[in-house]
């Protein structure tokens, strides 16, 4: 949007001038300059046009007047006493400039507070994750502003280009902490390995395995409270569970680590805790036995020092039940936590399964699809091979009637006149060039039954013309056609996909003989000519 504007008007004395607006954002305010019609030349104007509201210095003459006024929405842009017939331009330009003018004011709200934040980043001596967060906030709200337009171009880049380099800023303290992290993860990876190892020598010794494996325990409550990289992490946790599976294998033989599911080892721990609850209120029923009996006791005790260790042995009875009922209670909970963890591990192994069974049938219809492509391939290979060895004997077949075709035509056209012998070597000699294509053509006409009676269809249209021309030609042509036709009927059960082909070359086919029709026409219209004139 252009901050200025030029345009011709009138002053209170309606006399021309020309008017000069320039836009004043930070102040909300608008300058106006008028230069009267002596002073405003066309060179000037044109210099005002082009260049002053491009931005391009101009030097204003001496007598002109300047005026500012304060943007509003609802007054005119120019004074009263200033008129102009380009109304439209100064409206239009009155509501951009209004919106130029907000513009401005939000994006110094937004220097104003991204200033704020540049003053946290540079006093901070090591990476403050708070900061980073109101950096990241801040950002995107500059960029719903982006969205929707109501930042200028000039505003962004500049508000871009500070919380930039606010962030690499930013990278640098964590880039800094990130190593210290690593030096800190480095320590304790190397604490919990070496406890490891340890451990793992000792269990090699087989000695005290219980002890180690509530060592093993501890440690594991200690590293999953532990901050450490995820390679570190890793590391020790494989150490770990191989601590743990040389425990169990020593203590209850090589079986203990059998490879088993997630369900199965949540089922064998739900069976050992049902027999756990089991035994535990057995336990808390004999001792609700005992206090009953005690009870009893206490009633007929013959002295004061019985009655005493009566009332001690209730006591302890009592503390019995109380502790074990709470471990009952502890362990009713865990039972249900384990119901409800069997419950989705069966969900996730049921969809696991359906996956499982969804890809082999995927890697099966592959299979099988490859499978039935490569038995087609061969079928297809064989056949072409059986099409190769029809297409030989029909060409070993077809090879001796043409050759023997010529003696015929020769005895039919010696009585004619003295020219008839040579006019016989040229029927032979197109039925000796017009044999070959057709047999050639054989091979892939026989295909199918169409091609034998698109042939029929071609030699009916040959012995037309040739009843036409005098039959001179209609044994030649059933000569030709004959073995033609024979051997398409030999093979009328060939593939469609070849019958195409053949389509196509028993049309060239046609037309090759066409072209034998109309030779003969001309040759026999030529011996007409030169029969009648030698009668003449």
């Amino acid at each position: 949007m252009k901050t200025k504007l030029v345009l011709w008007g009138n002053d209170a004395n309606d006399d021309k001038i020309l008017i000069a607006m320039q836009l004043r954002p930070d102040n909300n305010a608008v300058d106006i300059w008028t230069f009267p019609e002596k002073v405003a030349t066309e060179a000037f104007a044109k210099s005002m046009m082009d260049d002053w509201r491009n931005d391009v210095e101009v030097t204003f003459p001496e007598d002109h007047k300047h005026v500012e006024r304060e943007l509003t929405v609802s007054d005119s842009l120019l004074p009263d006493d200033i008129k102009t017939e380009r109304t439209d331009l100064i409206q239009r330009a009155q509501t951009e400039w209004h919106f130029i003018v907000l513009s401005s004011k939000l994006n110094e709200v937004y220097q104003a507070e991204l200033k704020e934040l540049k003053e946290k980043v540079e006093n901070l001596t090591s990476f403050d994750s708070q900061v980073w967060d109101d950096l990241k906030n801040f950002w995107n709200k500059v960029l719903v502003q982006v969205r929707d337009r109501n930042l200028f171009r000039e505003h962004v880049n500049s508000l871009r280009e500070t919380t930039n380099k606010l962030f690499d800023r930013l990278k640098q303290h964590r880039s800094a902490l990130d190593d210290e992290f690593k030096t800190l993860s480095k320590t304790h990876h190397d604490k919990f390995f070496s406890a490891l190892e340890d451990i793992e020598q000792r269990v090699k010794g087989g000695v005290s395995l219980t002890g180690a494996f509530d060592e093993l325990k501890e440690m594991q409550r200690r590293f999953r409270n532990t901050k450490m990289t995820k390679e570190h992490k890793a590391k020790i946790w494989e150490k770990l569970d191989k601590a743990f599976k040389d425990i169990k294998e020593k203590k209850f033989g090589p079986l203990a680590n059998r490879d088993s599911t997630p369900v199965d080892r949540l089922n064998r721990r739900y069976d050992g805790l049902l027999i756990a609850i089991d035994k535990m209120r057995r336990s808390i029923a004999r001792d609700e036995d005992d206090l009953v009996f005690e009870n009893k006791k206490i009633a007929s005790t013959d002295g004061q020092l019985e009655a005493q260790i009566r009332q001690a042995k209730i006591k302890m009875i009592e503390e019995r039940i109380r502790s074990k009922e709470e471990k009952l209670g502890e362990m009713n909970n865990t039972k249900v936590d384990l119901e409800n963890r069997l419950v989705s591990l069966k969900d996730k192994e049921a969809k696991r399964a359906e996956r499982d069974k969804l890809e082999q049938a995927k890697v099966a219809a592959k299979a099988k699809i490859k499978d039935e492509m490569k038995k087609r391939e061969e079928a297809m290979q064989k056949q072409n091979l059986d099409i190769e060895k029809a297409a030989l004997a029909i060409s070993s077949s077809t090879e001796a009637p043409a050759v023997e075709t010529p003696p015929t035509p020769v005895a039919e056209t010696t009585p004619v006149t003295e020219a008839a012998p040579a006019e016989t070597p040229a029927v032979a000699e197109i039925s000796v060039k017009t044999a070959p294509p057709a047999q050639e053509e054989s091979m892939v006409e026989a295909i199918t039954t169409t091609i034998g009676e698109s042939l029929e269809d071609v030699v009916d249209t040959v012995k037309a013309v040739a009843e036409v021309v005098g039959g001179k030609i209609g044994s030649k042509i059933a000569e030709m056609s004959a073995p033609i036709t024979a051997e398409a009927t030999k093979v009328a059960d060939v593939t469609e996909s070849v019958a195409e082909e053949a389509k196509e070359t028993v049309m060239e086919d046609a037309a090759a003989v066409e072209e034998v029709v109309e030779e003969v026409i001309e040759e026999s219209a030529t011996e007409k000519k030169e029969d009648t004139t030698e009668e003449e």
